[in-house]
């Protein structure tokens, strides 16, 4: 029901005075005239309930056998539940005025969504016939659908592209468009998501061969549904090419990485027709306009439209006419349609969920930037692409198989309801330090939040070593080979070796350039342009050194993503801060200015990991270790069993953090442990202890922050002690390993 009069707070306290509650709220029937008013006059209605799986009762609370739903999956059952009820409640007020003789409901998934209350994917008790998208799959009625079976990253319980939001949704910009959302780059995609786009833009641009050579009028079109308005802008961005804006006001052009996608041609003007378009579909539907975020976004490609309007018509009162939301809709509605004007679009990216209402059947490629908590979802999304694009009959008297390419929709071919079991309760230990009691055995410990080093101005000179290798695998890039299948027809691999045609001076200006201005320059100063040679130089010797390894399908020009190139970049600075020529040099360690100093004195939790050391009273102030496996159990065997072993203490829930940068994003990193050592010294040293089986490239990065960085800063600053660090990577060999430490240790303070 809608307000009849709009007025404000006090006109409203005003009229009423001290009479009853104003009722400005429109009647039922009054509704009904509203949005039927061809159907007032009749009796009886017959009710034909279109895409009906969004019209139900809620199942009461108390009866829902479902966990609670949290974060984005609770929004968005909250917003199916309430649409469900705004549906049935109309169709219910139409029965009460004008009488419903029948009801029928029609729809390609008709089952009940998560968070109904009802177990996800159970059929509506009053279906009568279900001919489902698996039927009309095998029946080869629509587009088969291929999605991710396997990739060349092993150990994985399901390809990574099955799902990719699993993998990068904690690095994507937040719902919304605030100023600080604005200023995100386009280019800083996670690795992962970047490798998805160019597998499957690499298989869309021999498609695109395919049909040109054919003689098709229109090009295949490639769909991108993404979760929000942040993150459909910024791949928007990344396709199509945008305006980089630079301190000083200006702006440069940044070509689209898709070369078929781009709206932009090689000089930076932009194309009289978009290839790409930037739609939200809950837009579309409002009546009061477009939203001011989402039409600042979309005002490009709106003007341009506008303008092709008076070139195709010569009328130009033609453009001014037509709101909006209706020129994006009519762009959507003709997309594949020969001269028409959304015939020149080859990829859509949707704010929304492009979930129904929108058939173009010239859609050959989709992937998911957003969660797909329900397999109606994914029906829905994977749906978009599944409409066919001829129906000729070919010499069987059958049709001929036509195939749509699937990433990032995790659409199960034999999706079932399923009811998880409750979880069976563990035993729980209180872990805490034995005070007073061992109080002599206290461990404290800087808290460290950055550091600071001068920029250098001199020559610069580099150290390689093996923690300057960066090995980059599918892991770190993504998956080079997806092999995609449907349930029947011919499978087909996804690749990224097109990136293979990237010039290797091309890669070595990227990294030089990126270390340049983001390694090499002090917060809101010029970049220091006279580095650029010496930076030039001592990044061809990374290249050339072979400490860019490239396994698994992965290639050079990978490197340049911004989340591998800073990775990059941090190796090749942490060689030049371990020069022979840079070892006078200061660091000292910024420390958090209200909490200076952490101590194992507030060590107090409860644990129920089942894997856990009793530590000896005269060893440890905390009464037990919790191991995350049996290394660590092996290393407190071996450290309470060293005679020249003072104290030590796991770090958790203890404090101790390693800041550290990876893949340009600032985290910290929690060591295993802190040994104090008797190393023949007044002073005791304190040892970091890691425990690292698997070395990857996220280990190396801890390991050089904390070698380069953490313990010269902290030992520079002169009031916590001297501190080293140690780390061990086979677990035989710990024993034998800590003892020459220690022994090195001793041998070096008495010489």
């Amino acid at each position: 029901m809608r307000e009849r009069l709009d007025l404000a707070k006090g006109t409203r306290s005003l009229l009423q005075g001290r009479g009853p509650d104003l009722n400005t709220l429109e009647t039922e029937g009054q509704m009904l005239q509203r949005v039927m008013p061809d159907l007032m006059g009749l009796k009886n209605i017959v009710v034909l309930n279109d895409e009906a799986h969004h019209c139900y009762r809620q199942k009461p609370k108390e009866d829902d056998g479902e966990e609670d739903l949290k974060g984005d999956e609770k929004d968005e059952a909250k917003k199916n539940n309430e649409a469900a009820k705004l549906w049935i409640s109309g169709i219910e007020t139409v029965k009460r005025k004008l009488g419903v003789r029948s009801v029928f409901d029609l729809s390609a998934t008709p089952f009940f969504l998560r968070g109904s209350g009802y177990a996800e994917g159970t059929l509506f008790p009053w279906t009568v016939s279900d001919f489902s998208l698996m039927d009309a799959i095998e029946c080869g009625i629509v587009k088969l659908p291929r999605v991710p079976v396997a990739d060349n990253i092993p150990g994985g319980d399901t390809p990574k592209f099955r799902n990719l939001w699993e993998t990068i949704g904690k690095k994507m910009p937040k719902k919304g468009r605030s100023q600080a959302g604005r200023h995100l780059d386009p280019l800083s995609l996670p690795a992962e998501l970047q490798t998805a786009l160019h597998a499957l833009y690499g298989h869309y641009e021999k498609t695109f061969g395919l049909w040109h050579d054919a003689g098709i009028d229109v090009p295949p079109v490639f769909i991108v549904v993404c979760n929000n308005t942040s993150t459909s802008k910024l791949v928007y961005d990344f396709i199509s090419g945008f305006q980089r804006e630079n301190d000083d006001g200006t702006s440069t052009p940044e070509q689209g990485r898709l070369p078929l996608f781009r709206n932009h041609d090689e000089h930076g003007n932009r194309l009289p027709r978009p290839r790409t378009l930037l739609i939200d579909s809950e837009q579309l539907e409002k009546d009061d306009g477009l939203d001011k975020n989402f039409r600042e976004m979309a005002s490009d490609e709106i003007e341009r439209f506008r303008r092709e309007i008076v070139e195709r018509t010569g009328d130009i009162r033609a453009a001014e006419n037509i709101a909006d939301q209706e020129l994006l809709r009519e762009v959507m509605n003709t997309v594949g349609k020969k001269d028409r004007l959304g015939e020149s679009i080859r990829c859509v990216v949707s704010v929304s969920m492009l979930t129904e209402g929108w058939d173009a059947n010239t859609v050959t490629h989709i992937l998911g930037v957003r969660a797909f908590g329900t397999q109606l979802l994914c029906e829905q999304v994977v749906g978009r692409g599944l409409r066919r694009q001829s129906y000729d009959l070919n010499e069987d008297g059958l049709f001929n198989v036509e195939y749509a390419d699937i990433l990032g929709i995790p659409f199960d071919f034999a999706a079932r309801p399923v009811v998880a079991p409750p979880a069976k309760p563990r035993e729980t230990v209180r872990v805490f330090a034995v005070s007073p009691e061992r109080d002599a055995l206290v461990m404290t410990f800087p808290r460290v939040e950055g550091y600071r080093t001068e920029l250098p101005n001199e020559k610069l000179t580099a150290r390689f070593g093996p923690d300057s290798l960066l090995e980059l695998t599918p892991d770190l890039a993504g998956p080079s080979i997806t092999k995609n299948q449907g349930i029947i027809g011919e499978g087909v691999d996804l690749t990224v070796a097109h990136l293979n045609d990237m010039r290797r001076s091309t890669i070595l200006f990227h990294l030089t350039r990126y270390l340049l201005y983001q390694k090499f320059r002090d917060p809101g100063d010029e970049p220091k342009l006279h580095l650029f040679g010496q930076l030039k130089a001592i990044t061809r010797q990374w290249l050339e050194g072979g400490y860019l390894r490239c396994t698994g399908g992965t290639y050079p020009a990978q490197v340049i993503y911004q989340e591998i190139a800073d990775i990059a970049c941090e190796r090749i600075k942490a060689a030049i801060e371990s020069a022979p020529s840079r070892e006078d040099r200061r660091i000292k360690a910024i420390l958090d200015a209200y909490n200076p100093t952490g101590s194992s004195r507030f060590v107090n939790f409860t644990t129920s990991k089942e894997t856990r050391w009793q530590t000896d009273p005269r060893k440890s102030h905390v009464n037990w270790i919790v191991c995350d496996g049996d290394w660590e159990a092996e290393f407190c065997r071996v450290a309470e069993a060293h005679p020249r072993v003072l104290a030590y203490v796991k770090n958790q829930n203890l404090g101790l953090e390693v800041p550290y940068l990876m893949k340009g994003m600032r985290k910290t990193y929690l060591p295993d442990f802190i040994v104090r050592i008797d190393d023949g010294r007044p002073e005791p040293l304190n040892l970091i202890v890691e425990i690292k089986g698997f070395r990857g490239e996220d280990a190396k990065e801890k390991a050089n922050t904390l070698h380069t960085y953490w313990v010269p800063g902290v030992n520079n600053l002169e009031k916590f002690g001297r501190w080293a660090t140690a780390e061990f990577t086979a677990v035989f060999e710990i024993e034998a390993e800590f003892d020459k430490l220690i022994e090195q240790f001793v041998t070096r303070e008495a010489a």
